[in-house]
């Protein structure tokens, strides 16, 4: 039955309590607009995807949430440190290129969202966690209310009228895989990973201050992560097809992990007086895309339009920037700056441009044979041709930290880098065919992009962030 004693109405609903969504209901909400926030499970929960993009601290100060984070005392993050292929080790180190204010973290993911969600509602948003989403109710092509329920009432359905909806519910996706029903997958990135935890162990030598190690394997590449308290995340991901015929000569994941980390001499190497603390887990990385990541009146953030493989550590940062973005769009619409077809626009092309990079940039590291200055030389042609770094991997570096795209965000994009991303995408999809093809595998058909995948030129739209988040009409 429906009950009609709760609130019958909210500006915005946001589905979900993961950083997506817990930092665009703090947007929001800090800049007054009434926000309902529901989300299925009771905080803390268990999530993977630790290693944090620099960027996402430049979100979290927006959000507010930046102090608190601080104060939780997660190891300080300042690059990476990878072992690709055959080449010597190559280095990200932000605070050599952007100086020793740019940093993120490692974070235990069940502190680190709950402190997310703890401030959305201190920002003002309602905030219910164990309600579940049920249904989204539609008058057209736009969302007018959210019917959902309370875990453990069952025979309740509650529905709520809204403006603006906001889907945060991660890979579910309420929107685009369970409404909609338009998600694409990519066949190459059909990967499953395997980890665990371990006490004491260390990282690489060279490896910058808390830096993730990211060593390739012939079937797949290990992580390596830092975490507090001295214990180390690390685990291996290889395509689902290989996994599933490994997994079947084991007696237990636990069994399996433990011959793969013995089947790196590195990885072994930095576990050798390391004790296991469990327990293994397993997921599937099954990377994919919606057709559409807006329309009337809803937005979806994060996993919910898309999911990348989580070679360079962008999980967190997709989310929490796409949040940024849905929540700018809704406040420049609010505050009449712009229209809402055009704020629909720049989010889709942005989100879209954002994640589309970033998929050309793993897809051609993936080709780990062809060397480190190709995924350089890559990096280079897809940033602004205005740009010019000094040495060859500082565009790498800029893009894998997240910085590139909140630069981006806030400045129109020159025609010569958006030409580049398609020449670009065109040839990762290529040469990941024929990788591919070699392996017996999918290649990347279903990638292509678009002009429509690119940023819409027309609106000629760029982010604000001061005095209030929003957007303006670029000169």
């Amino acid at each position: 039955m429906l009950n009609a004693t709760e609130p019958a109405h909210k500006r915005v609903i946001v589905i979900g309590g993961g950083p997506g969504g817990a930092t665009a209901a703090a947007l929001l909400a800090r800049a007054g607009v009434e926000v309902l926030l529901l989300e299925r499970e009771s905080f803390p929960r268990y999530h993977i995807g630790e290693s944090l993009a620099a960027s996402c601290r430049v979100v979290m100060e927006l959000s507010g949430a930046l102090e608190a984070v601080a104060a939780a005392d997660f190891p300080i993050k300042r690059g990476a440190l990878l072992r690709w292929g055959a080449e010597e080790d190559w280095t990200i180190d932000w605070s050599k290129l952007f100086g020793e204010d740019v940093s993120s973290w490692h974070v235990d993911r069940d502190v680190f969202d709950k402190i997310l969600l703890d401030n959305a509602g201190t920002q003002g948003a309602e905030v219910i966690c164990e309600a579940t989403v049920k249904n989204v109710v539609f008058d057209g092509d736009r969302p007018v209310a959210v019917e959902w329920r309370r875990n453990g009432e069952p025979d309740t359905v509650i529905r709520t009228g809204c403006d603006f909806l906001i889907d945060a519910s991660g890979r579910a996706g309420v929107l685009s895989n369970q409404t909609f029903r338009h998600r694409q997958p990519h066949e190459i990135f059909r990967n499953v990973a395997i980890w665990g935890y371990w006490e004491g162990g260390h990282t690489l030598p060279n490896t910058p201050e808390g830096g993730i190690n990211i060593l390739s394997a012939p079937d797949g590449w290990y992580w390596v992560i830092p975490l507090k308290d001295d214990r180390l995340s690390v685990g291996f991901v290889t395509h689902q097809s290989n996994f599933v015929e490994r997994r079947k000569t084991f007696a237990s994941t636990e069994a399996m992990l433990e011959k793969l980390v013995g089947e790196s001499e590195t990885v072994s190497s930095l576990l050798a007086e390391a004790r296991f603390g469990g327990p293994t887990r397993v997921e599937q990385d099954f990377s994919y895309v919606a057709d559409t990541f807006c329309g009337p009146g809803h937005f979806m953030v994060g996993d919910a339009a898309c999911f990348l493989d989580p070679l360079l550590s962008t999980g967190v940062h997709l989310a929490m920037y796409s949040a940024m973005l849905a929540a700018a769009s809704i406040l420049a619409v609010e505050d009449g700056d712009v229209g809402e077809d055009q704020a629909l626009a720049f989010y889709e092309a942005t989100y879209r441009h954002t994640y589309s990079r970033l998929l050309v940039l793993v897809a051609g590291v993936y080709q780990q044979y062809q060397g480190k200055d190709s995924y350089f030389w890559l990096a280079q042609r897809m940033v602004k041709e205005r740009e010019s770094f000094t040495r060859p991997n500082d565009a790498f570096t800029e893009l894998t930290s997240g910085l590139t795209d909140l630069r981006d965000a806030e400045e129109r994009p020159g025609r010569a880098e958006v030409q580049a991303l398609r020449e670009e995408a065109e040839r990762a999809r290529l040469g990941a065919d024929r990788a591919a093809a070699g392996a017996g595998r999918p290649g990347l058909a279903v990638f292509r992009l678009e002009a429509s995948d690119l940023y819409d030129e027309e609106t000629g739209l760029h982010l604000v962030t001061g005095p209030r988040l929003g957007l303006r009409k670029s000169d």
